[in-house]
C-alpha cells in the first residue's frame, strides 16, 4: 500500500515552541533519563520530557537532581518536569531552570498517583486544594515568563470519581498563563488500572479553549493515538508506558501523524541492537557500568515482550551486570526471529488494580488550604529529595 502524505494534526505550539509531531514523551521516573530520550529521538520526533525532579532537590542542587535535568547538546527542546507542594519552592526551582538556561520547557506534575507523593498532598491529589494549585502554577509561570520558557501542566481527572478536579484545574491553569494542559484520563484511585476515560479528555478540550489540550492514557500504538485524536479532538498526545521497550513507537507515531501507514515491526536482531544501544547510552549517562546495567534491567521484559526468549534466559537478562555479560546473553538469542505480531504489542508493564489514595488527614474536608495544612506541606517539601 502506498503511504498517504496528509498530516492528521497541525504542529503543536507550546508558547514559543513548535513541535512538528504533536507527540510528547511522558516523564517516567527511572525511565526517561537522557539515555532513553536519545534512543527515542533517534527513532522519531516530538517533545521528550525528562524524569520528574523535586523542586526542593533542584533548589538545593543535589547531584541526582542535576543529573536528571541534564540534556544532550543536540537535544531541543530541552524539557524538564518539576514536582512540588510549596509555591515558593516551585517558583525558585523553575527560576533555576529558566534563568540559567537549563530548559526550554517546564512541565508541572499534578498527575503522580504514588502513595509517597499523594500522602503529602502532592501529585494527582493537589488540585483538590484549588488555591494552592493556582499559587503553584502562578509561581512557576511568573518565574519562567521573563525568560520566554513556557510552562505546562500534567494532571489526572482527580482523586477519585467523587472528587474530580480536572475541569476546574484546567481553567485555572489557563488563567494562570500556562501554555498547554495534559490530562491522564484516570483518577489517582484508578492508578494505572482499567481503561482510560478518553471522554474526559474531550470534556477538557471543550472547556479549555485558549491553549492546547493533550491526551494521555492507553496509547499503545500509533492507531491508538489517531483514535484518541479523533474521539476527543485533543491537540496532541502524551505517551508513557506504551513506549517502554519500544522506542521505535515514536517512528510509528511520527508516520501516523504525518499521514503515513508505514510502521516499524522489528525482528529480534533489531530488538537486540536497540538493547545494546540503550546499554551504551546508559553507561554514558551514569558513568558507571555496573549501575547503568542495573538500571537497564527493568527494561528487559519490555523489550522482549512477545518474542520467544525462554524463561531461564529472560531471568538472566533481568540480572545483567555488565556490557560483556549483556553481549553474552544477546548472543544466545535467535536473532533471525521475525516480529511476533500482536504478542509484542498492547499494554506494557503491570496495570495493577484501583487503590484507595493515601491522603493527608482531613484532606477532603475542604477545598481550601488551612494554615496547619500549609505548614505540613512545607515540612513535606523539605522531606522530599532526589528525583
Amino acid at each position: 500500500m502506498t503511504p498517504t502524505t496528509s498530516s492528521v494534526l497541525p504542529a503543536l505550539r507550546i508558547g514559543p515552541l513548535t513541535v512538528q509531531t504533536p507527540v510528547v514523551l511522558a516523564p517516567m521516573a527511572g525511565v526517561t533519563n537522557r539515555a532513553f530520550r536519545r534512543l527515542c529521538r533517534e527513532h522519531g520526533a516530538g517533545l521528550y520530557v525528562a524524569e520528574m525532579v523535586t523542586s526542593r532537590a533542584l533548589v538545593e542542587r543535589t547531584p541526582e537532581s542535576m543529573r536528571i535535568i541534564r540534556h544532550d547538546e543536540d537535544e531541543r527542546p530541552r524539557s524538564v518536569q518539576v514536582y512540588g507542594v510549596d509555591p515558593a519552592t516551585v517558583g525558585a526551582a523553575v527560576r533555576v531552570l529558566a534563568e540559567e538556561d537549563r530548559a526550554d520547557h517546564v512541565d508541572l506534575n499534578f498527575g503522580c498517583p504514588v502513595p509517597k507523593v499523594t500522602r503529602k498532598g502532592g501529585g494527582a491529589v493537589l488540585p483538590w486544594k484549588r488555591d494552592l494549585f493556582a499559587a503553584i502554577v502562578g509561581a512557576a509561570v511568573d518565574a519562567a515568563a521573563p525568560h520566554g520558557v513556557p510552562v505546562t501542566v500534567k494532571m489526572r481527572k482527580g482523586i477519585d470519581e467523587d472528587h474530580l478536579t480536572y475541569l476546574e484545574a484546567g481553567l485555572r491553569a489557563q488563567d494562570a498563563g500556562v501554555a498547554a494542559v495534559a490530562l491522564h484520563a484516570r483518577t489517582a484511585a484508578d492508578y494505572y488500572s482499567g481503561t482510560a476515560d478518553w471522554e474526559a479528555i474531550a470534556r477538557l478540550k471543550e472547556t479549555v479553549t485558549d491553549i492546547p489540550v493533550l491526551g494521555n492514557g492507553d496509547i499503545w500504538s500509533a492507531e491508538d493515538a489517531l483514535a484518541m485524536v479523533e474521539q476527543t479532538g485533543c491537540d496532541g498526545v502524551v505517551v508513557g508506558r506504551g513506549c517502554q521497550g519500544r522506542p521505535w513507537l515514536f517512528a510509528d507515531l511520527a508516520a501516523a501523524f504525518h499521514g503515513s501507514d508505514v510502521r516499524v515491526r522489528p525482528g529480534m536482531r533489531e530488538v537486540a541492537s536497540a538493547v545494546r544501544r540503550h546499554a551504551e547510552l546508559m553507561v554514558e549517562e551514569f558513568d558507571d557500568e555496573s549501575k547503568a546495567l542495573r538500571e537497564l534491567r527493568k527494561h528487559m521484559a519490555w523489550y522482549f515482550k512477545g518474542y520467544v526468549v525462554g524463561g531461564e534466559l529472560r531471568a538472566r537478562f533481568g540480572l545483567v551486570e555488565s556490557l560483556g555479560h549483556l553481549d553474552d546473553l544477546l548472543a544466545e538469542l535467535d536473532l533471525d526471529q521475525p516480529y511476533p505480531g500482536a504478542g509484542a504489542e498492547g499494554q506494557r508493564g503491570r496495570a495493577g488494580s484501583p487503590k484507595r489514595p493515601s491522603l493527608p488527614e482531613g484532606w477532603l474536608d475542604s477545598r481550601e488550604l488551612s494554615e496547619a495544612f500549609e505548614r505540613k506541606l512545607r515540612e513535606a517539601e523539605l522531606s522530599v529529595s532526589g528525583g
